[in-house]
Protein backbone atom coordinates (compact mmCIF):
# COMPACT_ATOMS: atom_id res chain seq x y z
CA UNK A 1 0.00 0.00 0.00
CA UNK A 2 1.57 3.19 -1.04
CA UNK A 3 1.94 6.09 0.92
CA UNK A 4 -0.94 7.95 -0.73
CA UNK A 5 -3.18 5.18 -0.49
CA UNK A 6 -2.60 5.04 3.70
CA UNK A 7 -2.71 8.68 4.21
CA UNK A 8 -6.30 8.68 2.46
CA UNK A 9 -7.16 5.50 4.72
CA UNK A 10 -5.92 6.85 7.84
CA UNK A 11 -7.45 10.59 6.77
CA UNK A 12 -11.41 8.71 6.70
CA UNK A 13 -10.84 6.58 9.62
CA UNK A 14 -9.87 9.84 11.67
CA UNK A 15 -12.71 11.57 9.89
CA UNK A 16 -15.27 8.80 10.85
CA UNK A 17 -14.78 9.31 14.55
CA UNK A 18 -17.24 12.16 14.39
CA UNK A 19 -20.55 12.18 15.25
CA UNK A 20 -23.47 11.01 12.90
CA UNK A 21 -24.87 13.65 10.33
CA UNK A 22 -23.75 16.07 7.50
CA UNK A 23 -21.44 17.78 9.62
CA UNK A 24 -19.46 14.20 10.20
CA UNK A 25 -19.74 14.07 6.56
CA UNK A 26 -18.08 17.21 5.92
CA UNK A 27 -15.38 16.44 8.79
CA UNK A 28 -14.44 13.20 7.39
CA UNK A 29 -14.32 14.58 4.09
CA UNK A 30 -11.97 17.27 4.53
CA UNK A 31 -9.77 15.00 6.74
CA UNK A 32 -9.30 12.44 3.85
CA UNK A 33 -8.65 15.12 1.51
CA UNK A 34 -5.45 16.02 4.15
CA UNK A 35 -4.46 12.93 4.66
CA UNK A 36 -4.16 12.32 0.57
CA UNK A 37 -2.29 15.16 0.19
CA UNK A 38 0.20 14.27 3.58
CA UNK A 39 0.43 10.99 1.62
CA UNK A 40 1.08 12.56 -1.55
CA UNK A 41 3.77 14.21 -0.41
CA UNK A 42 5.23 11.32 1.66
CA UNK A 43 5.30 9.31 -1.73
CA UNK A 44 7.22 12.60 -3.25
CA UNK A 45 4.16 13.36 -5.78
CA UNK A 46 3.27 16.38 -4.31
CA UNK A 47 6.07 18.86 -3.68
CA UNK A 48 5.48 21.80 -0.82
CA UNK A 49 7.36 24.33 -1.93
CA UNK A 50 5.58 24.61 -4.98
CA UNK A 51 2.15 24.18 -3.46
CA UNK A 52 2.99 26.95 -0.86
CA UNK A 53 4.52 29.01 -4.06
CA UNK A 54 8.37 29.04 -3.19
CA UNK A 55 9.20 27.61 -6.06
CA UNK A 56 13.40 25.97 -6.32
CA UNK A 57 14.14 28.58 -8.81
CA UNK A 58 14.02 31.77 -5.95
Amino acid sequence: MSGTQTGLLAGLVLGLAAANGFGAFLVTLAVGIIGLVVGRVLDGEVDLGDLLGRGRDK
